[in-house]
């Protein structure tokens, strides 16, 4: 028999943004369409943008990880 597992919540970082009105109702309808959270509405469409860059900026970005990290 599989056990139950609940995931922990990520650490999380608080940062406040100002977006465009028409940006917030979008992802609010969708998350209300999914029965998620809007932050983790948001959480999914910034992972999958970040996923989904082009070549140039995920090579800037990869460079300035090193940058800071090593």
């Amino acid at each position: 028999m599989k056990k139950l597992k609940i995931p922990q919540n990520h650490s999380g970082v608080s940062k406040t943004l100002r977006l465009p009105e028409n940006i917030v109702n979008d992802i609010q309808i969708l998350s209300d369409l999914k029965n998620i959270s809007f932050n983790k509405t948001v959480i999914e469409l910034l992972e999958f943008s970040l996923e989904n860059l082009d070549s140039e900026d995920e090579q800037l970005i990869n460079k300035k990880r090193e940058e800071l990290y090593s």
